[in-house]
């Protein structure tokens, strides 16, 4: 193995969409779960987003079916998903260092736990948020887990 790549370090997961076609495979570690209430993530997930996050150096994605379609939600900002069933499976920055994932797409056991909710302000009138979590406006917030992994995912460049 060479210097470029990550190296394991305990936590790795595999994710898929829903028929299979694109997989993702996770090494390294990834970020506790963020509850995203924005209006682009319910109106793409059809409900608040769960995700956890990963440095696109850990994250190796299988299309060998070329079905991985990409739509550009915000100017700079992408959006990945199965071109084929529509499961939403990766958003960033465009050039950014960072994949966040729907913590839903994982199919192996992953230690991960939820930090904290943002995008309070436009979540849908039709629930609410009763979990006891950190509360946010916007995502610019963070938590002692959120700088925990950010601190450990330095080692994956």
């Amino acid at each position: 193995m060479s210097d470029a790549e990550p190296r394991e370090t305990g936590q790795s997961g595999h994710g898929r969409c829903l028929c299979g076609a694109v997989q993702l495979r996770i090494v390294g570690p990834m970020r506790p779960v963020i509850y995203c209430h924005c209006t682009q993530c319910r109106r793409w997930t059809g409900h608040f987003l769960a995700a956890t996050a990963a440095r696109r150096s850990q994250v190796t994605v299988d299309d060998a079916d070329g079905v991985l379609c990409w739509h550009e939600s915000s100017p700079g900002f992408r959006r990945g998903f199965c071109g084929r069933c529509g499961s939403p499976l990766l958003w960033g920055r465009d050039g950014g260092g960072f994949w966040s994932i729907p913590a839903g797409i994982l199919v192996t056991a992953v230690p991960l736990s939820a930090a904290m909710h943002v995008h309070v302000d436009t979540k849908g009138d039709y629930y609410t948020i009763a979990d006891g979590l950190p509360p946010f406006p916007d995502a610019s917030a963070t938590t002692p887990e959120i700088e925990h992994w950010r601190e450990a995912s330095r080692i994956f460049k």
